[in-house]
């Protein structure tokens, strides 16, 4: 396995305006889509009832494709395509555990995600995935996963992440077996 060490910190990161997650902080170099895939799934594999993972990314960074390969790690059926929820907001996958997939671009800002009652699907027995969650800032949990994906250009992506307490010894089990994920220079 080839890994650079890069920086790992005990620091509070801002994500967006009014989203601050406290929480252990390091970067990933995945290479191609495979290797994002890759990643994917064993978050999938890794999830457990009333987690929480936030990403954050550009338009086109790779938010839904994320999303797509923490299906399979869920065993979402293959019947079951994963998509973006732009336009619905949200949709529910079965699997070893539900997939609760939510899409705030759409959305202006938290109250709109009460008032459709979004923000109780939070503590419920699935895995909720949620794009644009900057959108939901004061109603999300505080411990959570938080994921910011950079496309420079080219397959590769950039993976940042926060993570909380509940999230720690699975994220840092998943580096130190996982062939293949760089920690990039912070």
């Amino acid at each position: 396995m080839e890994i650079r060490r890069g920086k790992r910190l005990d620091r509070t990161s801002r994500c967006g305006i009014g989203m601050i997650v406290q929480g252990k902080q390091f970067a990933l170099l995945l290479k191609d889509l495979e290797k994002t895939r890759a990643f994917g799934r064993h978050l999938g594999e890794m999830a457990m009832p009333g987690d929480v993972i936030c990403l954050e990314g550009d338009l086109g960074a790779g938010k839904t494709t994320l999303t797509q390969a923490i299906a399979l790690g869920l065993e979402v059926p293959d019947a079951q395509y994963v998509t973006s929820p732009s336009f619905a907001i949200f949709h529910e996958y079965p699997g070893r555990i539900p997939l609760y997939h939510m899409d705030f671009y759409r959305l202006h800002d938290a109250s709109e995600i009460a008032d459709l009652g979004l923000d109780e699907y939070f503590s419920l027995s699935g895995l909720t995935v949620i794009e644009w969650p900057i959108r939901a800032a004061g109603l999300l949990p505080s411990d959570r996963l938080l994921i910011e994906i950079v496309n420079p250009g080219d397959d590769s992506r950039v993976i940042h992440c926060t993570c909380t307490e509940r999230w720690e010894d699975r994220m840092a089990n998943l580096l130190r077996i996982h062939h293949g994920f760089i920690l990039a220079e912070g």
